[in-house]
């Protein structure tokens, strides 16, 4: 139903609408896109160095060390860039998991840092004007004495 629709009373007295899931999605969305960008560029500099590799390592093949370390580098490359690829697609799940009320592992730890957060930042605030009015006095005190 659009807002022309409705009475200007309803328009008055519905809630705006909250943008905190769009908010959250976009933030998976956007981890899970660095997280899958990083699979692939990965990938991209394995298969590159493998390319370039190849015909080194066929003229200078008398000892089989570089062609060795060329192999564990290129295994470990496809074993990086697999497992930031896994990492994206379990992170990206988590999150819609989270997002649509399923409760997945750790989602309880996050709900009690979001709540520590405001708690410790009016902690701080707390600590903060408690310094000043110490600093406050202690000029005061300092002042007095040397006016003495």
């Amino acid at each position: 139903m659009s807002d022309q629709s409705r009475p200007l009373s309803q328009l008055v007295r519905d809630p705006p609408r909250s943008s905190h899931p769009t908010v959250k999605f976009l933030t998976a969305a956007m981890r899970g896109a660095t997280f899958l960008l990083l699979s692939a560029l990965t990938l991209t500099g394995t298969v590159i160095a493998l390319i370039v590799s190849t015909p080194i390592l066929v003229l200078c093949s008398p000892v089989l060390v570089p062609a060795g370390i060329v192999v564990f580098l290129v295994t470990t490359g496809f074993f990086f860039s697999g497992g930031c690829g896994l990492m994206a697609i379990m992170a990206l799940t988590w999150m819609y998991n989270y997002l649509t009320g399923k409760h997945p592992p750790g989602a309880d730890k996050l709900d009690y840092a979001r709540g520590q957060i405001p708690r410790k930042a009016h902690d701080m605030k707390e600590r903060a004007k408690e310094y000043g009015q110490y600093v406050q006095q202690k000029a005061q005190e300092a002042t007095q004495t040397q006016a003495s």
